[in-house]
């Protein structure tokens, strides 16, 4: 025989329940981390794995792409000469869809082409000095319809296009389907016509081989009036590292100091295979990169073993990098120039408050005069961007302003090159996105250029 409760006993028991299902929600938002703080910590850890390698897989994305495909993919980018930034992500909302790229940009502040993929979307923007944005959403489209499934396949045919279009004129136009029906008209017509262009294709391809063969030949040049500063980088700091007078194994040395002391071999070992792997003056930025890291290495080794607090990062010495880690920033002002605050290591700071001259870093020219390295010219470009393109999209522009360096480094302030743009926090065009339901554009884009894009359902990635 059924009985009835009573319904204070069953309320009883509905309150409970309740109870429960809010401390599982009040347990389960604790445990969880904020959405919002969790994407922006995230695009910060990822900002900073690809100052150091161009390809980043998220370790809840890593089924998409193993190491050996990632590391694969290192190596086709750093062969070719376009900077192509790629981050594998896990879908998550709090990335903020097309924003990730404005964002991601932004934290790596460097001038490329980004590329990224969002749980099974994919898309790619850039900034219009390296490649029209449009062109980087357009090409990250097709390989996605053309790999459907096969992020390995996807990631690697996106690259090649990418190199191979900004070997173009900026790679507008011509890589999506084409119409492959004709129009009527006479023969003779189409005959004359395909005549016409066959000798305007000729030309321009005669026109476009002396133009290449022309700049190749600059280039060689150009990191031929490098190389010697950039040997007497490498030789200055193998000198810094015999003086060290370090032993791994004496008394005292902490696990942080041997790291440290690691990080500073490591970084001479890079900066010598950089060097000799060099082919164009572009590739000269690897070794300044390398050796700055190394040389913040030591200072702060250097701090440890004194029993001081590790210095925080900042930019070398303006007047000559090999002088390690600037201690503070001092107003300066070239012969004519106007005063700008720059980065100065303690030695030279003393000169500056004696009124004395820092020790100013002097380079070979083309004609073989030695002057300050930003009075040498355009080749010296990526040479300074190694050492100071970290820090900040507006550091090199404000340090180099009214000067030869800076006057022919114009729209590509990290030395990337001519034509590359310069992308800066307020300035240059970041297009693309990813590509969506016919590829409309939006708003927003990075500086206040032109962000195309959408997410495509061309396939998954």
């Amino acid at each position: 025989m059924r009985t009835n409760r009573p319904i204070s006993h069953i309320l009883r028991g509905r309150r409970a329940t309740l109870l429960w299902a809010v401390l599982l929600a009040l347990t389960t938002a604790l445990l969880s981390p904020a959405g919002g703080a969790r994407a922006a910590t995230g695009l910060d850890e990822v900002a900073a794995a690809l100052r150091d390698d161009p390809v980043y897989v998220d370790p809840a994305a890593s089924d998409k792409l193993s190491k050996s495909e990632a590391d694969r993919l290192t190596e086709q980018i750093r062969a070719g000469d376009v900077p192509v930034y790629i981050a594998v992500l896990p879908d998550d909302s709090s990335y903020g869809g097309d924003a990730v790229f404005d964002r991601l940009r932004s934290e790596v502040g460097r001038p490329g082409v980004y590329a990224v993929a969002l749980g099974s979307q994919f898309g790619a923007a850039s900034d219009a000095g390296v490649l029209a944005g449009s062109t980087a959403s357009e090409l990250a489209q097709r390989n996605l319809r053309e790999h459907s499934g096969e992020p390995d396949r996807i990631l690697s045919g996106f690259v090649t296009d990418v190199q191979s279009a900004a070997r173009t004129d900026g790679g507008t136009g011509g890589y999506g389907d084409r119409d492959t029906t004709g129009g009527t008209g006479g023969a003779g017509v189409l005959v004359g016509f395909l005549a016409v262009l066959a000798v305007l294709a000729f030309g321009g391809l005669f026109l476009t081989r002396r133009s290449r063969k022309r700049r190749q030949e600059e280039e060689r040049a150009e990191l031929e009036q490098v190389r010697a500063a950039v040997q007497e980088d490498i030789t200055s700091y193998g000198e810094a590292l015999d003086r060290l007078d370090f032993s791994p194994s004496a008394p005292g040395v902490t696990p942080e100091m041997l790291d440290d002391y690691r990080r500073a071999l490591d970084a001479y070992e890079k900066a010598k295979e950089a060097s000799d792997a060099a082919r164009r003056p572009g590739d000269v930025r690897a070794v300044s990169e390398a050796l700055e890291d190394g040389r913040f290495a030591l200072a702060v080794l250097d701090a440890r073993r004194e029993g001081r607090e590790p210095p925080q990062r900042r930019p070398p010495c303006f007047f000559d990098p090999r002088h390690g880690p600037s201690a503070r920033d001092v107003e300066w002002a070239p012969p004519g120039g106007s005063p700008r605050e720059v980065p100065v290591c303690a030695a030279d700071a003393a000169r500056l408050d004696d009124g004395l001259d820092p020790a100013v870093r002097t380079v070979p020219t083309a004609t073989g005069e030695r002057v300050p390295y930003w009075d040498a010219g355009p080749a010296y470009g990526p040479w300074m961007g190694g050492y100071y393109g970290g820090y900040g999209s507006m550091l090199l522009p404000g340090l180099l302003f009214g000067t030869v360096l800076g006057s022919s480094m114009g729209g590509w302030g990290y030395g990337y090159g001519p034509g590359w743009g310069y992308g800066g926090e307020n300035g240059g065009d970041f297009g693309g996105g990813f590509g969506g339901g016919g590829g409309g554009d939006f708003g927003g884009g990075f500086g206040g250029g032109d962000f195309g894009g959408g997410f495509g359902g061309g396939g998954d990635f």
